[in-house]
């Protein structure tokens, strides 16, 4: 009798603590409101802040900041009349008035042929020092000139040398005017850029276009020593984020499928992808099959996130989280409240988030008794049969 009044001892002290002790799916509603702040010698220390989803909260997060190009970069159209750089591939054809020139064939016998009055100078690749070889006319600098400038200058030089030469300068491979687009959801190739200015858009269709769901897709723009990453399915949507392209631009497209984490007291805990663009928080709840009857505490619902500290300062100024660029937030939805429904709606997910559901008071108390009654049968049937014998 001793050994049955010590396991009742045991299962009674079980009953008490069992919350802490049980294996469960992740803390309690209350453990995650209480942890917020964790106590340290020097005072309260702040872990993540506690935001209540309401009316106001949506409408604040769906304005909230983004990364933009055109705020970035701004949407200024390129020079209408390129300039020749390094790399470029140019081309002179030199004309004169006569034959017997420089440049033009003597004359015939024939009195039908006066003979060649041009000549075409090899293709010829910017160097270094900006410059290309012309005969008779020596260096020339091209880097940072029109075309038409490089003729005037090479025509200047052959004034006298020549019979009334006429030049042509063309740029037949325009490597400084192009722009790379590059990364898994692209062919992968240096594009020319026109002279009346392309945009975004238009360079990713000479590419090859995007080989990966849109939803998918995001358009990483290098410009100098800044770098801005976006949606490609924003710069679909707003025509204003199609920007033009600069020279020398590198356009990467990066297939980042954007997903969600659906844990705890739910139907299915796993990862579970978009699929669209614009999704809520009741169709990821309904995508992981909705909560538990028995076990899901519907005041708990929580979604778990970094925000900017730009986006936390507009939800809460004097958070002392502000410090760091991406702050710990927990949203958390009462489901209890027909309210809460409705903002489910309107609550848009975000990639990464994690989406948890707490285990009801009662769920925990069931734990602790079905633990109880495991610990105490050995005891009853022991009991029962003591009786028996006697």
């Amino acid at each position: 009798m001793k050994y049955a009044a010590s396991l009742t001892i045991l299962a009674a002290a079980l009953a008490v603590s069992g919350c802490s002790i049980l294996p469960a799916a992740g803390p309690t509603t209350s453990a995650i409101e209480n942890g917020a702040d964790v106590a340290t010698a020097e005072g309260l220390f702040a872990r993540y802040e506690i935001i209540d989803v309401t009316p106001a909260l949506v409408e604040s997060l769906r304005t909230r900041p983004l990364d933009s190009l055109l705020v970035t970069f701004g949407d200024n159209r390129p020079a209408l009349e390129p300039v020749i750089g390094v790399g470029d591939s140019v081309a002179v054809q030199v004309w004169e008035a006569g034959a017997g020139g420089l440049f033009s064939g003597p004359l015939v016998a024939d009195r039908f042929s006066a003979g060649s009055k041009s000549a075409t100078i090899p293709e010829q690749v910017v160097g270094p020092d900006g410059g290309i070889t012309v005969p008779y006319a020596g260096r020339i600098k091209v880097i940072g000139r029109r075309t038409q400038d490089v003729q005037a200058l090479i025509e200047t030089e052959l004034a006298g040398k020549a019979i009334q030469p006429q030049v042509l300068v063309s740029v037949t491979k325009p490597v400084s005017q192009s722009a790379t687009v590059t990364g898994e959801g692209a062919m992968g190739k240096r594009v020319p850029l026109s002279g009346r200015g392309d945009r975004l858009l238009d360079v990713i269709a000479q590419a090859g276009g995007v080989r990966t769901p849109v939803a998918e897709t995001f358009v990483r723009l290098s410009r100098g020593n800044r770098t801005v990453t976006v949606p490609m399915s924003t710069v679909v949507a707003n025509p204003r984020e199609n920007i033009f392209v600069r020279p020398d631009d590198t356009l990467t497209l990066v297939r980042d499928p954007q997903t969600f984490l659906a844990v705890g007291a739910l139907g299915a805990t796993t990862e579970v992808p978009f699929s669209a663009d614009g999704l809520t928080l009741s169709q990821a709840l309904a995508r992981a099959s909705g909560l538990r009857d028995f076990q899901a505490d519907p005041e708990g619902v929580f979604i778990f996130r970094y925000e900017p500290a730009a986006v936390v300062r507009r939800l809460r100024p004097n958070s002392p989280l502000l410090a760091s660029p991406q702050v710990p937030v927990v949203y958390r939805v009462n489901l209890r409240d027909p309210q809460g429904l409705f903002l489910t709606q309107s609550f848009r997910m975000r990639n990464r988030d994690l989406v948890y559901v707490s285990s009801a008071p009662f769920a925990e108390l069931g734990k602790v008794l079905s633990v109880f009654s495991t610990v105490t049968a050995p005891v009853a049937a022991g009991a029962s049969l003591y009786t028996v014998t006697q």
